[in-house]
C-alpha cells in the first residue's frame, strides 16, 4: 500500500475550513468570518467547534482553487454539477466563448487527466477534501454511532449529522463521475478515517462497496439528524428532510425504488411546491420549495469562477459570452400553457439576436434565463442544490418502476399542474407504463416517459443530466434534424454506458497510490 499524493493537501484545505466559527444562527446567517480561536487538539472537542468545521465544509463547497490552474472553470460543486449536465444532450453552449467548460460540452478533456488543471483533478480532489474533512470531524463518533463531544449532545448530533450526510453525498457523486452505473465495476477508494500526508492508499473496490458505504453514512446521518431538535440553522445546511431526499436520489441511482419513494415522501415534508411565479429565476434559497442551496452572501462573492458568471447572458462578464441553451428538440416538447417555457427564450431570427456578454446577451434563440444572478453588479445568487419538485418527481418515478401508477399519476401531477394550466388533459394522454422510450429525441407516449421528460424541465441545469442518462441506461444522439447542438459529437461514442460519459482517474492519483495500477485501474478509452 502507498502514500497518497493528493490527500497530501487535505491538512491544509482542512485548516481553511475548520478556521470558521458557527454558532446557534438565530438571524439565519452562516458565520464563515475567519478566526484563530479554533485551533490544535481542540479543533474538534467540542460541539460548537465541529459545527465550525462543518460550515467550513460548506463554504468549500462554493470555492475554487481545487487545481493548478484553470479557476475559471473549477469553482467548486456549482460548476461540477454544469460539467455532468452539458455532458449531455439537453444543454447547449452557442460557442466556445473564453474557452470554459465547452471543452466538457465537446467532450474533448480526456486528455487533462495528466495535468493537475483540468476536471478529472479538480473533481476527484474536491470531493475527496470535502470527505477527508468530513471524517475529521465524524472521528469523534464510536462505532455504536454515539458522538463523544463536549457540549450541547443536541447541537452535537446535529454537527455529526451533516459530517454523515455530507460523506455519503460525496461517495455517490465521486462513483457517477468516475463509474457507469454498474455494481461490479471498479468504484473509487473509500476513506472513513482522518487522513494526512503519508496516510496509505486505498483500492478501488466495487461501485457496491461505495454504494454500501453511502448508505451506512446516510443512514446515520438520519439517526443522529433525527435525534437532534435542530431543524435547520441555515439553508447551506443538510437538515433531516434534505438526509432524507439524499437518501431517495441514492436509491434511485441503486434501483432501489421502493426506499426511493419512501424517503422522498418523507423528504416532501420539509417544503413545498411552488407556483412559477415565486421561480422565474432559481436562484434563491428564499423559495419555499428550496430544501438546500449553497446561500452565497455579498460579503463572500466567488469571483472568478462563480457559475453564473458563465450562465447569466446578460451579465458582462467575459466568460458569459459563450451562451448556454436549452436543445430545441427539447424545447418545442413544452407546451405553450407551460409556463417554464419562460425560462429559455423563443427562436428568433439570428438577425435579432444581442450580442454576447452585454445586457441583452440573452437575447438570442433558446437562451437560458433560469439559473443566473439575482444581481449582477454584486455578483449574488444562491445555488440550489434540492428542491420540493424533485422529491415528488422521484417519488412519482419510483413509483411508476413498481407499477403503482396512480401513485406516479398523483405525484407528477402535483408538479406538472402548478407549471401547465391544461395539465390534466396532458397527463391523460401517457398510457400506464414503467417502459420509456431509449431514443431521447423520440415520442413520448408513457407514464415513464412522461415523467422522465419533467425531470429534463423541471430540473434542467440543475440535476446533471448525465448522471440520469448513467442511471436509466440510456445514451443519446445530439445530431437529430434540424439540431441546435454546435457539438453533435458524430465520432465520439455515445450509446448507452459509454466511456465517453465518465472521467479518467487523474495521474496524480496513480503517481501517489501504490494501491492502484495506472494500467489495470485506469478507466477504459473514451472511444472504446
Amino acid at each position: 500500500m502507498g502514500r497518497i499524493t493528493i490527500m497530501k493537501k487535505f491538512i491544509a484545505i482542512l485548516s481553511l475550513a475548520v478556521l470558521f466559527t458557527a454558532t446557534a444562527c438565530s438571524d439565519d446567517y452562516l458565520t464563515t468570518d475567519p478566526t484563530d480561536r479554533v485551533s490544535g487538539t481542540k479543533i474538534f472537542s467540542d460541539s460548537e467547534s465541529a459545527m465550525a468545521a462543518v460550515n467550513g465544509i460548506y463554504r468549500l463547497m462554493y470555492t475554487g482553487g481545487w487545481g493548478s490552474g484553470w479557476e475559471s472553470e473549477n469553482g467548486g460543486l456549482p460548476a461540477y454539477i454544469l460539467v455532468f449536465d452539458l455532458l449531455a444532450e439537453d444543454h447547449i453552449m452557442d460557442g466556445s466563448g473564453s474557452g470554459w467548460f465547452y471543452y466538457d460540452y465537446a467532450m474533448d478533456t480526456w486528455g487533462d487527466y495528466t495535468s493537475k488543471a483540468g476536471h478529472q483533478y479538480n473533481i476527484w480532489n474536491f470531493f475527496y477534501t470535502l470527505i477527508s474533512n468530513a471524517n475529521y470531524i465524524l472521528a469523534n463518533v464510536d462505532e455504536n454511532g454515539t458522538p463523544h463531544l463536549e457540549g450541547d449532545q443536541d447541537y452535537a448530533n446535529y454537527a455529526l449529522g451533516q459530517a454523515y450526510a455530507i460523506r455519503a453525498f460525496c461517495y455517490m457523486y465521486l462513483v457517477q463521475c468516475y463509474q457507469q452505473n454498474d455494481p461490479a465495476k471498479p468504484g473509487v477508494p473509500l476513506y472513513t478515517e482522518p487522513t494526512v500526508a503519508g496516510s496509505m492508499g486505498k483500492g478501488r473496490g466495487t461501485v457496491q462497496d461505495v454504494y454500501d458505504q453511502a448508505n451506512k453514512d446516510i443512514d446515520m446521518a438520519i439517526e443522529l439528524l433525527e435525534k437532534s431538535s435542530i431543524e435547520q440553522l441555515h439553508p447551506s445546511h443538510i437538515s433531516k428532510y434534505v438526509a432524507y431526499g439524499l437518501k431517495a436520489r441514492h436509491a434511485l441511482v441503486q434501483h432501489d425504488y421502493a426506499t426511493a419513494q419512501t424517503f422522498a415522501e418523507k423528504a416532501m415534508a420539509g417544503a413545498q411546491i411552488a407556483s412559477f411565479s415565486d421561480i422565474e429565476h432559481v436562484n434563491s434559497v428564499a423559495a419555499k420549495n428550496v430544501l438546500w442551496g449553497l446561500a452565497i452572501q455579498t460579503d463572500q462573492a466567488i469571483g472568478v469562477w462563480e457559475v453564473y458568471n458563465h450562465m447569466d447572458s446578460d451579465c458582462k462578464s467575459t466568460y458569459s459570452k459563450a451562451r448556454h441553451l436549452i436543445s430545441n428538440w427539447l424545447y418545442a416538447q413544452i407546451p405553450e400553457t407551460d409556463a417554464r417555457k419562460a425560462w429559455w427564450t423563443a427562436p428568433l431570427d439570428e438577425s435579432e439576436w444581442g450580442t454576447a456578454g452585454t445586457e441583452n446577451g440573452s437575447k438570442r434563440s433558446w437562451c437560458q434565463k433560469k439559473l443566473v444572478y439575482i444581481n449582477a453588479a454584486n455578483s449574488t445568487g444562491d445555488h440550489i442544490l434540492m428542491r420540493e419538485e424533485e422529491m415528488y418527481l422521484i417519488a412519482a418515478e419510483a413509483a411508476c418502476h413498481q407499477g403503482n401508477y396512480a401513485k406516479a399519476r398523483e405525484y407528477v401531477k402535483a408538479v406538472g399542474e402548478a407549471r401547465d394550466t391544461n395539465y390534466d388533459a396532458r397527463l391523460a394522454k401517457f398510457s400506464d407504463s414503467k417502459s420509456y422510450n431509449p431514443n431521447t429525441v423520440g415520442t413520448l407516449s408513457t407514464l415513464m416517459d412522461e415523467i422522465l421528460f419533467q425531470r429534463r424541465v423541471e430540473l434542467w441545469g440543475e440535476v446533471p443530466r448525465m448522471h440520469d442518462l448513467q442511471r436509466l441506461g440510456l445514451g443519446y444522439n445530439r445530431n437529430w434534424e434540424g439540431t441546435n447542438h454546435k457539438a453533435t459529437l458524430t465520432k465520439k461514442n455515445t450509446n448507452p454506458a459509454s466511456p465517453a460519459f465518465i472521467l479518467w482517474i487523474p495521474q496524480a492519483e496513480f503517481d501517489g497510490n501504490e494501491a492502484l495500477d495506472a494500467i489495470k485501474d485506469q478507466n477504459p478509452d473514451q472511444n472504446s
